[in-house]
């Protein structure tokens, strides 16, 4: 007989039991934000989501959030994006970690950015679940942005320029 778990065997399966975490030091919290960039005319721009809940309700923002306890950093980009946006399907790369103290006003975090591209013609986005509003946004006229967004967007930009650089 092979390795097969127990639900499979016909054994009840335990509930597993909801963890208490407690530690004796703070901790930060984590959230990825996805930069999905779209070449329109011979223009690069960004893909933007318009807060709907403080902080900074009514500014934009890349869209993102909170990485979820039993999922992985790729999953939670992936979500967050198709949440806010309804855009899916676009390939996300891990670009790098951004984490000043005071770069949330809730408290202490750490940003983990992604960074796709994609067709314009192919994803409309819309606003949803939080976000008020889903555009695109040419990268040399963002509006202001919340959090430190902008830092990420031109990091993206300045990434991507090298990258393709022959």
């Amino acid at each position: 007989m092979g390795l097969i778990g127990p639900f499979c065997a016909g054994l009840p399966m335990k509930t597993p039991r909801k963890t208490k975490y407690t530690y004796d030091y703070p901790r930060p919290m984590v959230t990825v934000d996805a930069v999905v960039f779209t070449e329109r005319d011979g223009r690069l721009e960004v893909l933007l989501i318009q807060r709907g809940r403080d902080p900074f309700a009514g500014r934009w923002a890349l869209p993102g959030g909170f990485v979820e306890m039993d999922e992985t950093l790729d999953a939670a980009a992936r979500r967050e994006l198709e949440e806010e946006t309804g855009v899916c399907g676009v390939t996300l790369k891990q670009l790098r970690a951004f984490g000043d103290p005071g770069r949330d006003p809730r408290g202490r975090s750490i940003a983990i950015a992604f960074v796709g591209e994609t067709d314009w013609r192919v994803h409309a986005p819309r606003g949803a679940d939080d976000a008020a509003d889903a555009r695109w946004f040419p990268v040399d006229a963002l509006p202001p942005l919340a959090f430190d967004h902008r830092d990420i967007v031109e990091y993206a930009v300045a990434r991507r320029r090298k990258d393709t650089q022959p």
